[in-house]
């Protein structure tokens, strides 16, 4: 799974410098903070999602939903 978030992130890296190439010039600093923004955006972004998703497989949300309806009606 993480093989191809990786490769999706690469995927996306290359994507944007290209259509920032097609846009003008590509500095030495725009190339490094383009790659460096773009993949651990894309890193985080899915890492957190699979950890939601995770978590509402694992029933930890499902426990979190009932202790609090249980305070609830006190």
């Amino acid at each position: 799974m993480m093989i191809a978030i990786i490769v999706i992130a690469v995927l996306m890296v290359v994507a944007a410098l290209f259509w920032l190439h097609s846009q003008g010039e590509l500095r030495v600093h725009m190339v490094i903070a383009t790659i460096l923004g773009v993949f651990f955006s894309v890193l985080v972004g899915t890492g957190l999602f699979a950890l939601a998703f995770f978590s509402d497989k694992s029933g930890h949300d499902q426990q979190v939903t009932d202790a609090t309806r249980g305070r609830d009606k006190h």
